[in-house]
């Protein structure tokens, strides 16, 4: 009983030296952010913007980059592996990249659909090594055929998904246009995403990029219960591209983000939308249990 009580007061201990040195009261878990061309980027990045960990997701040619992060920084990167699809080899690169020590799959954002026969060979890998697939939903551009992806749970119940980007969270509301990527404005009750988070054990929704802080600012009141609703499904991710954590070299194209930090705005927004427990789950301890990992 002592030694039980002395490893919860410790743990209790570590936890709250992370919350002090943490700008937002506790620690915070990245879990989409890419690998950097050069520099030290990567962890500028978590320095920057306050996270304590992050998950690098590789893609083509960006796998050694992340070995190389991972090497130099062992207690703040994890990383998941990739490879493109639609490729002969895809498989088996994908198979050495769960042996060597990812944690998931993806991001994957190729031109297929997304219940074809090369994301579902995807789909038996993450089953098998027990991992998230982390999916890039953008009707007409990547994994299209959103529409389906309620028969594709049911099909694949031991595979975990992680929905992300412009479709996914187009479909927090009933009412769409695929032809919009950042809709603005009120949230129409009923969206296929509200629906499959609620209805289906193995799906988890990562609210990065502009479309994750779009998806919570276009409408507070709707995005304050959605984030109650499904607390335990939600994790907090960047996918930001600015250097520094603090917005330098944000590109002009988003205007509402120009000079800015995805993940500050993200995480601003999440603890005006929450309570303090709330956003500890959503933003750290959602994504540590999923990947399997302690602080």
């Amino acid at each position: 009983m002592l030694r039980r009580q002395f490893i919860r007061s410790a743990f209790a201990a570590a936890i709250s030296g992370q919350a002090a040195d943490s700008p937002w009261g506790s620690p915070v878990l990245d879990i989409h952010l890419h690998p950097r061309r050069d520099g030290s980027q990567e962890i500028d990045h978590l320095e920057g913007s306050g996270v304590r960990k992050a998950v690098l997701l590789p893609g083509a040619g960006s796998g050694e980059r992340a070995l190389a992060v991972m090497a130099k920084y062992p207690d703040r990167f994890v990383r998941f592996t990739n490879a493109d699809v639609r490729t002969p080899g895809s498989v088996g690169l994908i198979r050495a990249g769960l042996k060597g020590g990812a944690t998931g799959i993806g991001e994957l954002k190729y031109p297929v659909q997304v219940d074809g026969p090369e994301m579902r060979r995807v789909y038996d890998i993450a089953a098998e090594f027990r991992v998230p697939v982390l999916i890039h939903f953008e009707e007409g551009g990547f994994n299209s055929g959103f529409n389906r992806l309620q028969q594709l749970l049911k099909n694949y119940p031991k595979t975990i998904f992680i929905g992300h980007a412009q479709s996914w969270w187009a479909h927090i509301s009933a009412d769409v246009d695929d032809k919009i990527g950042y809709p603005v404005g009120p949230v129409k009750s009923a969206g296929l995403t509200d629906k499959v988070l609620a209805d289906y054990p193995n799906i988890y929704g990562d609210l990065s990029a502009n479309s994750g802080r779009n998806a919570l600012a276009r409408d507070p009141e709707f995005a304050a219960a959605f984030l109650a609703r499904h607390r335990s499904k939600l994790m907090f991710g960047s996918d930001c591209p600015c250097r520094d954590g603090r917005g330098a070299g944000q590109p002009s194209h988003s205007p509402a983000l120009k000079d800015k930090c995805i993940a500050r705005e993200t995480l601003t927004l999440l603890q005006q939308l929450t309570s303090p427990e709330l956003f500890r789950t959503i933003t750290w301890e959602n994504g540590a249990k999923l990947l399997r990992f302690t602080a």
